[in-house]
């Protein structure tokens, strides 16, 4: 490991570390554009400029393109280094715009940032300055090329990092531009990266334009809901709305990216459909008196059928908090039982869960170290995009990926694909581990299949990536039992599970076995269901024949709905509780690999002011309320209805959710990355 001395600071890194993260290490930031840690060094912008003093490298040089060694002196704050970055930044400025006071990048610059640190502040150059017309890039981003430092960042991600084309850099020398070769939507489905990566106004979000700068909002560091991945993201709100999302950084999971459907899938949270009031037979009152009447009516339905008549119907798009609060309630009241839309959209969940260990999951950056992928049943890209990304730094590494999968897929890498019907995947996944001649006798698959047994003959580390849908739960035992056999054959085999929803795992992990929408329609039909709690859930989402749905829940005698979105349920119920969003209470999410995390709640909620400004000015109301504020947390909701007295707070209902499920105590104790649950320990 080499030993160097930065600005007077010994430091000990890895062989191969760049000065520039050496320096970072240590505490000591050297200013930067082109670098950026996901794609690699450049040497494009100059502006990371330092003075070696003494060592194997002398002089002015770039620290992103220098390595670090042995007896090397640095110098970032000497007089030449400082000189040349001020000059590098003043190049750069001669034909930028100086449209600070209108720039929607106005407090997310870097450029601004550095060119006040470099001290640069008069524009001596006189002569006319460089413009270029700008692109439509589609609705998200808004694309203005004056203000382009010629950094390459958005190429090289665009291109390298994520495998699309359709965005790069044209021309040469003084009229290098960076766009599509014509006006047109990104086909990227992780441009909204762009945003985050552009160190100037070239690439801003269009949808939050105009809404505030960087100083005006409340952020706060959340984990994104759209998937099973639970990648880390910044929240941006204003006003009582959550204005944006940006990527936020996490070692084990997305690193520093995310993909657009997680980026900008949170308008339903500012939407004036959402439920704000409580509702009780078409009349609105507080929530809290709409869950007394809810519970009121369950006791007296109780009472006339028995405890038996009552089902709660959830899905994972609950904190770990309010399933838990669920399952406890459905258990200490002997409800029929709590069932689980995401059992209907992925039936291989609960196997998915099972056959998960610490010894074989895997992060989802650690897939990158992957030497071999094998996907079966399932679609990354369309499933839960950022695995595709990670995928992908994995062939680029030189790893082999292959597919078992009855659909057309379409990745932004180099892949072999066996396009096997559904109900044929496990018996060809089974078939790898047997080593028994299996394939020589399959005319249709027999030489792929042989060629994916080869590889993972040759394969250290291979990756099993499984859907927990197209296959279900046949191919996902299959797969666990292909990295178990490959374990035992001394490969560090691990097994990823695309789950249904961004905790699925932690409803399942509280109760290996709820019950399934199917089971939850039968009996509707039977009439042996006599009311119904949906708390989160959106039964018409994962059912396969929504008319029977209908007849079924006209079969009941009581509906009730305690969420936050619009859905069918909520317009069908009798009564309505309105909850909080992640984005207002927070909450605990476990993703795919069983690892838990802690979403920050972004705003105090409330009805956004949009809403009841009608677009102008809010009524001038003096008082200590929000708003449409006052909303319960689904899992403080969960005990109104149930008719009893709540843990007082939300410390309280963790003390009692670590001591009523010990399988979350970990929980308490988890940092920045999380902590790693699994069923078994």
């Amino acid at each position: 490991m080499p030993d160097l001395i930065i600005d007077n600071k010994k430091i000990q890194v890895a062989k191969g570390t760049r000065v520039i993260d050496a320096a970072q290490s240590a505490g000591i930031y050297i200013p930067r554009f082109c670098y950026f840690a996901e794609l690699g060094a450049v040497g494009a912008c100059r502006v990371c400029a330092v003075k070696f003093i003494d060592g194997p490298v002398e002089g002015i040089e770039m620290s992103c393109m220098v390595e670090a060694e042995d007896g090397m002196v640095v110098s970032t704050d000497d007089a030449e280094a400082v000189d040349f970055r001020r000059h590098v930044i003043e190049w750069m400025m001669m034909n930028h715009p100086h449209d600070c006071p209108v720039c929607d990048e106005g407090g997310h610059c870097l450029l601004q940032d550095l060119t006040v640190a470099g001290g640069h502040g008069i524009r001596r150059f006189s002569g006319k300055k460089r413009t270029y017309a700008d692109q439509y890039l589609g609705p998200l981003i808004s694309h203005e090329e004056n203000r382009c430092i010629q950094c390459y960042r958005c190429s090289r991600f665009y291109q390298e990092y994520c495998g699309y084309k359709d965005l790069g850099v044209m021309g040469i020398a003084q009229r290098i531009y960076f766009g599509r070769y014509k006006d047109g939507v990104l086909e990227n489905p992780f441009s909204g990266n762009l945003i985050d990566i552009c160190p100037t106004g070239v690439y801003t979000d269009k949808p939050s334009r105009y809404t505030g700068r960087k100083w005006d909002f409340e952020q706060s560091s959340g984990v994104c809901t759209t998937c099973s991945l639970g990648c880390s993201i910044r929240v941006s709100a204003r006003y009582r709305q959550v204005v944006r999302l940006e990527a936020g950084y996490s070692q084990a999971v997305n690193g520093a990216f995310i993909c657009d459907r997680g980026r900008y899938g949170f308008s339903w949270v500012n939407s004036e459909k959402r439920p704000r009031q409580g509702r009780v037979d078409k009349k609105t009152m507080a929530p809290q008196k709409a869950a007394a009447a809810a519970a009121g009516r369950i006791n007296d339905l109780e009472k006339q059928y028995g405890p038996g008549a009552i089902a709660v119907a959830g899905s994972g798009r609950s904190s770990l908090e309010a399933l838990a609060a669920w399952h406890h309630l459905c258990q200490i009241r002997s409800w029929r039982g709590f069932f689980f839309d995401d059992l209907a959209a992925g039936p291989g969940a609960a196997a998915a869960v099972s056959g998960l260990s610490r010894e074989n999951a895997v992060s989802m950056k650690a897939v990158e170290s992957a030497d071999m992928i094998l996907a079966v049943g399932a679609d990354p890209l369309r499933e839960a995009p950022m695995l595709a990304l990670a995928m992908r730094q994995a062939w680029r590494a030189g790893a082999g990926v292959f597919a078992i999968d009855p659909r057309d897929l379409e990745w932004p890498f180099a892949f072999r694909q066996v396009s096997a019907a559904a109900d044929e995947i496990p018996g060809l996944v089974s078939g790898m581990a047997t080593g028994n001649g299996f394939f020589e006798n399959d005319s249709r698959h027999g030489r792929n299949m042989a060629a994916i047994r080869d590889q993972l003959a040759q394969s250290r580390s291979p990756v099993i990536v499984c859907g927990t849908a197209a296959g279900g739960q046949a191919t996902v035992s299959a797969a666990a039992g292909l990295v178990q056999w490959l374990r035992k054959s001394k490969k560090d085999a691990r097994l990823f599970g695309i789950l249904p929803m961004a905790n699925t795992f932690g409803g399942i992990l509280l109760n290996g076995k709820p019950g399934t929408p199917e089971e939850l329609i039968k009996g509707m039909e039977s009439g042996q269901i006599k009311a119904l709690v949906a708390a989160q859930s959106d039964l018409w989402k994962t059912c396969q024949d929504p008319d029977r749905l209908d007849r079924a829940l006209r079969r009941l005698e009581f509906l009730c709905a305690a969420d936050c979105v619009a859905t069918e349920l909520v317009s069908r119920a009798d009564i309505v509780i309105p909850v909080f969003s992640v984005f207002e209470a927070g909450g605990i999410y476990i993703n795919q690999e069983a690892r838990a995390q802690w979403s920050q709640p972004a705003h105090a909620g409330g009805t956004p002011v949009r809403i009841t400004g009608a677009g102008g000015h809010p009524p001038r109301v003096i008082g200590a309320a929000i708003p449409g504020g006052g909303l319960p947390p689904a899992w403080l909701a969960a005990w109104q209805i149930a008719g009893l007295a709540p843990p007082d707070s939300h410390e309280a209902m963790m003390d009692w959710m670590t001591k009523a499920y010990p399988v979350t105590a970990p929980v308490k104790t988890m940092g920045s990355e999380g902590v790693r649950i699994f069923p078994s320990q």
